[in-house]
């Protein structure tokens, strides 16, 4: 039986500072699933792997969502519909969208000075949710999909590690 060797990158090293430790992990697991998706081919990157219908294009498809709601405001009413790509989806446009909701994900943690407060998410909009708070749900929310991702890509073409 032929094993694969794993090539994990090693755990980021990061600032001493709370906000520096979790955005160095936040941001490690981003790139993590962002590569993990840009590497593997069509159609296997958009085939569903497990009953639920669940594709590593899919997976990253929701994170984005999930960046532009946490960090931005955004509203998302059909959380189960951003797993599902269409035909428009491809893989360029989902890394495309991620990499932009990340970056400006980045931009307004950029001006959170004291992790207990809000995320301003603009004039007029509802509070956001404590930086501390969303950068520890980001970190298991892209965590766990990471995971996920993990052994879809394990199951397409063996592919193991980060």
């Amino acid at each position: 039986m032929t094993v694969n060797r794993r090539r994990d990158a090693p755990p980021p090293k990061t600032g001493n500072t709370e906000a520096e430790v979790l955005r160095g992990f936040l941001d490690y697991l981003r790139t993590s699933i962002a590569t993990k998706v840009e590497t593997t081919p069509e159609p296997e990157v958009r085939t569903a792997g497990v009953p639920s219908g669940t594709s590593l294009l899919g997976l990253l498809k929701h994170l984005a969502h999930v960046e532009e709601s946490i960090f931005l405001g955004r509203r998302t009413t059909n959380w189960p519909k951003t797993f599902r790509c269409d035909s428009t989806d491809t893989v360029e446009s989902v890394v495309t969208r991620y990499r932009a909701a990340v970056e400006q994900s980045n931009a307004a943690l950029d001006g959170c000075t004291d992790l207990a407060a809000p995320i301003p998410h603009g004039a007029g909009e509802r509070p956001g949710p404590s930086a501390r708070w969303a950068l520890a749900h980001m970190i298991e929310e892209t965590g766990r999909h990471a995971g996920h991702a993990d052994i879809l890509r394990e199951l397409i073409d063996g592919t193991t590690g980060r």
